[in-house]
């Protein structure tokens, strides 16, 4: 049978629930066991998709095409599981269902209540995970920080869950900060006690108490806190500030946190977590031996948790090649042909991520022609495939006014076009896994090492088939389709060291024991940039 982890928030908001939910999982998957994860979001917006990147972070696309918050993106890294629709859901999801329902009539009439209607649909969604994934351990993240009014349904249903399962088959874990009070410079347990008190009035009552704190507790914190809230000492656990937060799975483990929560679900037979292959991963991290600067060319630069995923990538490609990575975010809006050459003058690679819209799009364009034209690395994402499309049509194919039907709908020469079968491109997206035929004997097909692979989408505009021809007759190789040939997934310059764009997310499938294959190409080249330019 299933059992279940419940993670709550208390104190202050953004403590960490997430990493702190990761850790867990995958100190319970190398105890040989099979997790899946999943978080709930308080608010009222039926999911990210729609919601600014200034507001909530990058949107992180589950394998079946769920628009989800960035903390998905933590699990996926962590626990090395590709999620599902069941992965997510939020207030405005779940309001919408049980709404969708009633005008059904499928609750014939009743009056729609919080309760039974609303924790029964956050409950489903609980009990569809664990039946999709068949995973031995659910666990899920309740967003947001307990007493808020919007967590309550979230609360509630989730003691529901409590009460009709198994006492030893669910465990609360409840993260909270404490404090430092800059007058007398002391760390205060006082938080902890009125959020467990919060918690226990909705009636759930916490297992484990995660502790935020910069410090090590002294041992007198600890025993309050365990005495305050009727936890056992051995389940206050710290989670303090790591520079490298793959840390964290270790530092739990060597806290027993793994051995608490196994002992407690009646699981403590389990051998105990081999953490080889993750040590070593993190001895590489600590003992990089190159550094690369690489340039991020957005328009959400000022809040970085809009390209999460891609920054964690490029990590991760730097990690199997011993390279740190400098990254310097500049805002696209700021580039110009004029002064391209003094803001790339000292990078070693040009990464253009995803993105919509027309704010800061010839800065990208500039910034793609750049690094053609000096043959400087270039990763084109999404968005950034279609502008190093529209500069190879403007700027070497001799079609001046080339453009995206998206930034002009009236350009003579719509190189990017609404993807087929997207009726409404204002509203519509091609979300998901879509696989992708790759061309022998190209950059690509030489990285992935395959002939078909399998990537995550989110786009509503693509490469115009139309203009194919003539960009392949100037040098411009179409190394990855879909297997029908209609949709353009990856183009390359072959003249140059590194010069890819790819119409699909790769970010999201990049591990941190294993690089995305491109992403792993970019930064090697970016690496070999770095030497010549030493040379």
């Amino acid at each position: 049978m299933t059992k279940y982890i419940f993670v709550t928030g208390g104190v202050v908001s953004g403590i960490g629930k997430g990493i702190i939910a990761a850790s867990v999982g995958r100190l319970l998957k190398n105890r040989g066991l099979t997790v899946f994860m999943q978080k709930f979001d308080p608010y009222i917006n039926v999911n990210p998709g729609k919601m600014s990147p200034y507001q909530h972070g990058e949107v992180f696309v589950t394998k079946d095409g769920a628009e989800t918050d960035l903390d998905l993106g933590h699990y996926e890294r962590f626990i090395d599981v590709e999620l599902t629709q069941n992965a997510s859901m939020s207030a405005g999801r779940v309001y919408q269902n049980v709404i969708e329902n009633e005008r059904q009539g499928k609750y014939e009439g009743a009056t729609i209540q919080v309760i039974p209607h609303i924790t029964d649909e956050i409950k489903n969604k609980v009990y569809a995970a664990a039946e999709e994934s068949e995973a031995d351990i659910v666990i899920t993240e309740i967003g947001g920080t307990v007493g808020d009014i919007e967590s309550l349904p979230f609360v509630e249903a989730v003691r529901q869950v409590h009460g009709e399962q198994n006492t030893e088959d669910v465990i609360f874990i409840h993260t909270t900060l404490i404090p430092k009070v800059p007058a007398s410079n002391e760390y205060k347990t006082k938080p902890t006690q009125h959020s467990f008190k919060e918690l226990m009035s909705q009636g759930v009552k916490a297992n484990i108490i995660v502790t935020r704190c910069d410090e090590p507790l002294e041992e007198d914190m600890k025993k309050k806190i365990a005495m305050f809230c009727d936890v056992n000492e051995q389940a206050i656990i710290e989670s303090r500030n790591v520079e490298n937060l793959y840390d964290l799975p270790l530092l739990f483990q060597e806290q027993g946190l793994d051995d608490y929560i196994l002992k407690k679900f009646k699981l403590d037979h389990l051998p105990k977590a081999d953490m080889t292959d993750w040590k070593a991963m993190i001895d590489r991290t600590n003992n990089l031996t190159n550094k690369v600067k690489i340039a991020l060319v957005g328009k959400y630069v000022q809040l970085h948790d809009a390209y999460l995923s891609t920054y964690e990538a490029m990590l991760h490609a730097g990690f199997d090649l011993s390279t740190e990575i400098d990254l310097e975010w500049i805002n696209s809006e700021d580039v110009t042909d004029d002064n391209a050459g003094e803001i790339f003058k000292d990078v070693d690679g040009i990464i253009v991520p995803g993105g919509f819209g027309q704010r800061g799009i010839e800065g990208k364009i500039v910034a793609s022609k750049f690094a053609r034209e000096n043959n400087l690395p270039f990763f084109g994402i999404s968005l950034g495939m279609q502008v190093a499309a529209i500069d190879f049509a403007r700027n070497v194919c001799g079609l001046e006014k080339a453009n995206s039907i998206e930034m002009n709908p009236g350009t003579p020469h719509p190189i990017i076009v609404p993807t087929a079968g997207i009726l409404d491109p204002g509203d519509s997206l091609r979300l998901g896994n879509h696989p992708c035929q790759l061309k022998q004997g190209t950059m690509a097909s030489e990285l992935y090492k395959e002939s078909v692979v399998f990537e995550r989408h989110r786009h509503r505009y693509e490469f115009n088939n139309k203009y194919r021809e003539i960009l392949e007759e100037k040098g411009l190789s179409f190394s990855g389709v879909t297997p029908d040939g209609q949709i353009v997934e990856i183009i390359e310059l072959e003249d140059n060291d590194f010069y890819v764009g790819c119409q699909f997310h790769p970010e999201f499938k990049s591990r941190p024991n294993r690089s995305h294959p491109l992403f792993y190409g970019f930064i090697k080249a970016s690496l070999h940039f770095s030497q010549k330019r030493v040379k």
